[in-house]
C-alpha cells in the first residue's frame, strides 16, 4: 500500500469534511477516494470517520491520527525536496535572502541558530536583499529561501509564520514631539519622512504612507534613504523623522534618563537623535520566510526556523493575526 498517498486522502478528506471536495482537491474521482480511505483504515485497526448520507464526521481516533499524519506527509515533502537538491547538484548549497532592515544582532542569532540545528554539508549563502528582489530571484530560480515584507505578491511560495514587529519614530531630540513617551502620528505634520527606496518593497511603502494619512500625518516630502548613518544624518539635518523598529535603529537616546537604553560595546550614542514609540502602535512591518511551493526541503526548514526565532529573540517580533489579507492593494489612498 502506498501510505503517503492514502494518508494525502485522509487529510483531504478531514480537512474537508466532505468526499466531493476532496476528491475534487486531489484531483481524483470520488469512489478511489473512498475505497482509499476504507484501506487505510483496514491497515490502521481504527475508524477514522463516521459517514451519513449528508455528512463525514472526523471520529476520536481519526482526530489523533490527523497530526501525525500530516507530519508524515511534511517529511515526506522534505525528503523529495532533498532529493530534488541532490539531482539538481544543488546539495551543499543554501541560497538565502535577508531585508536590509534586519539587524546584526538578528542575523548573527540567525547564523548561530541554522548551525545549531545541524545542517551538515550545508553551505548559507546569505544575501542581502529587498523584498521585490527576493521576488525576482525567486521567480529566475536563483533563490531558495528568503525573509520577506508583507504585503506582497506571494504567488508560488510557501510562507512562514507571519511575524510583527512595530515602529517607532526617529526624530530630532529638540523637536517637541521628542518629550513625549509615546508619539501620535499626526504631531509630526511638518516634518518631512525618510523612507527605504520605494522600489524595494512597493506594497509596503504604499502601505506605510497611506497609514500614516489616515492618521494625521502627510509629510511635505518624503526622502530615501536605507544606511543607518545617512538615515541619522538626515534626521538631524533636515527636518526630518523615520521610522524604525526599536531594534533596527542603533543606539539612540531612549525615553527617559532611567530607561535610556545602553549602547553596544565601543559604539557610542547617536547624539541629538531619539526613538519613540508611536501611540497605538498603527505602523509594523510583517515578515515572513518564503520559499518556493514544493522546495521545503529540511535546510530550508532549519533557515525558516532559525530566522523565525532569531526575529521573536534578538527583535522583539510578535505572532501576526492580520485584520486583512496579505495582498498588494488596488490602490494607495496616498499619491505620489
Amino acid at each position: 500500500m502506498d501510505l503517503v498517498r492514502h494518508l494525502e486522502c485522509f487529510v483531504a478528506v478531514a480537512e474537508e469534511s466532505h468526499f466531493g471536495r476532496a476528491a475534487a482537491r486531489l484531483g481524483m474521482a470520488q469512489p478511489p477516494l473512498s475505497q482509499r480511505v476504507q484501506r487505510l483504515e483496514r491497515h490502521l485497526g481504527v475508524r477514522l470517520f463516521e459517514r451519513t448520507s449528508r455528512q463525514v464526521t472526523i471520529t476520536e481516533a481519526g482526530a489523533l491520527l490527523l497530526p501525525e499524519a500530516r507530519e508524515v506527509l511534511a517529511r515526506s515533502e522534505a525528503l523529495m525536496a532533498t532529493a530534488r537538491r541532490i539531482r539538481d547538484g544543488e546539495t551543499g548549497l543554501l541560497r538565502a535572502a535577508l531585508p536590509p532592515d534586519i539587524s546584526g544582532d538578528t542575523v548573527a542569532a540567525l547564523l548561530a541558530g541554522f548551525a545549531d540545528a545541524g545542517s551538515a554539508g550545508v553551505e548559507l549563502e546569505l544575501h542581502e536583499l529587498p523584498t521585490a528582489q527576493q521576488l525576482e530571484r525567486f521567480a529566475a530560480h536563483e533563490l531558495d529561501v528568503g525573509l520577506i515584507h508583507h504585503p506582497c505578491d506571494v504567488s508560488g511560495l510557501e510562507l512562514g509564520p507571519v511575524l510583527r514587529r512595530e515602529l517607532g519614530v526617529l526624530l530630532p531630540r529638540d523637536a517637541a514631539a521628542a518629550g513625549l513617551d509615546e508619539v501620535p502620528l499626526a504631531s509630526l505634520t511638518g516634518y518631512d519622512l525618510i523612507l527605504f527606496p520605494r522600489t524595494g518593497a512597493p506594497a509596503v511603502y504604499d502601505d506605510l504612507l497611506t497609514t500614516c494619512a489616515r492618521n494625521g500625518y502627510t509629510p511635505p516630502a518624503v526622502r530615501h534613504a536605507q544606511g543607518a548613518s545617512f538615515v541619522r544624518g538626515l534626521v538631524l539635518s533636515a527636518e526630518a523623522v523615520s521610522f524604525s523598529p526599536r531594534d533596527a535603529h542603533g543606539p539612540v537616546e531612549g525615553n527617559r534618563e532611567g530607561s535610556r537604553r545602553e549602547p553596544a560595546a565601543g559604539v557610542a550614542p547617536a547624539a541629538g537623535v531619539v526613538w519613540r514609540p508611536l501611540t497605538g502602535a498603527p505602523l509594523a512591518l510583517r515578515h515572513s520566510v518564503a520559499w518556493p511551493g514544493g522546495r521545503g526541503d529540511a535546510a530550508v526548514a532549519a533557515f525558516a526556523e532559525a530566522a523565525t526565532h532569531a526575529l521573536r529573540t534578538t527583535a522583539g517580533a510578535t505572532p501576526d493575526l492580520p485584520t486583512r489579507p496579505l495582498h498588494l492593494r488596488p490602490a494607495s489612498e496616498y499619491w505620489l
